[in-house]
């Protein structure tokens, strides 16, 4: 089996003990020559500022190709076109286009009345920049905000034909979630790369909450093996067995990219990585 190409995805620190954690994880993950590295935005884009920094100071200290994300939360046209300008003046030439999750305690998603209404003008705007190659959002499962997966896949082929050339999905549990999620696009027309995300599960309580909030269904046999596992503390051998016979059970049904959410915690991707037999290419130099 060849070596599949990798990504990885980080989020902004927002204090000095995240800026040496987020670090470390770049350190400890560089070496496995991703493809990509992308840094996220928080809820309602609290993170913009933090994202942009995060995101050129990787980019600049690495080497490594670092898509910044971008969402239409909470500003104007204007200014998410001109975060978009400064990424492109810094070298980044790659976007993760999504519509973004509104602030917290609020109803649902309400468009700047300057802003962008929706993911699909974020994306036909950044694409006749003619400057970035921009990736977006997929789910495997229905979105909880979407009447039914058909209406999932329309949206998707619309963001794809407004300009983007890739999207990677929400997290899952069964390779065969992906694999149905994938000929579903097939048959509607859609022929980009859809990228896996797979998310090594470093806490169990918080994986499944957010499982539960974003319309990701959980095998009874994960539950129980999970309970199982915090009673005999082995939580960690058990999330890289189950992250790698994922990953296996994807790359041996023809997928040839592999998006890991980190949540900034490198260990257990590194061993998912290096079970698959993904090893280091390359070392990290320091930075002065």
């Amino acid at each position: 089996m060849n070596r599949p190409s990798i990504s990885f995805e980080f989020f902004p620190p927002r204090n000095l003990e995240g800026s040496f954690r987020l670090w470390d994880c770049v350190q400890a993950l560089a070496p496995l020559a991703p493809e990509f590295v992308s840094v996220t935005y928080g809820a309602g884009g609290t993170t913009r500022q933090l994202t942009h920094e995060a995101v050129t100071a990787i980019r600049k200290a690495t080497g490594l190709r670092v898509a910044g994300h971008l969402t239409c939360v909470d500003a104007t046209r204007a200014e998410t076109l001109a975060i978009a300008a400064e990424y492109a003046a810094a070298g980044v030439s790659e976007i993760v286009a999504l519509r973004g999750d509104p602030p917290k305690g609020s109803a649902g998603f309400r468009a700047h009345p300057e802003g962008f209404a929706s993911s699909v003008e974020l994306i036909d705007a950044l694409a006749r920049t003619g400057q970035f190659n921009i990736r977006v959002g997929a789910y495997p499962e229905k979105h909880p905000e979407a009447a039914d997966q058909r209406a999932d896949i329309d949206w998707l082929k619309r963001k794809l034909d407004a300009g983007a050339g890739s999207a990677i999905t929400q997290f899952f549990f069964e390779a065969e979630t992906f694999f149905r999620f994938r000929d579903a696009c097939a048959a509607a027309g859609i022929t980009a790369p859809i990228i896996p995300g797979i998310l090594p599960v470093e806490n169990w309580a918080g994986a499944r909450r957010f499982a539960e909030a974003c319309g990701t269904s959980i095998p009874q046999l994960v539950i129980d093996g999970f309970e199982h596992a915090a009673r005999t503390g082995t939580s960690d051998l058990l999330a890289t067995a189950l992250a790698t016979e994922l990953c296996d059970d994807l790359l041996e049904g023809g997928v040839e990219h592999l998006h890991f959410y980190t949540l900034n915690r490198p260990e257990l991707t590194r061993d998912v990585c290096h079970a698959l037999g993904i090893k280091p290419q390359a070392r990290l130099e320091k930075v002065a």
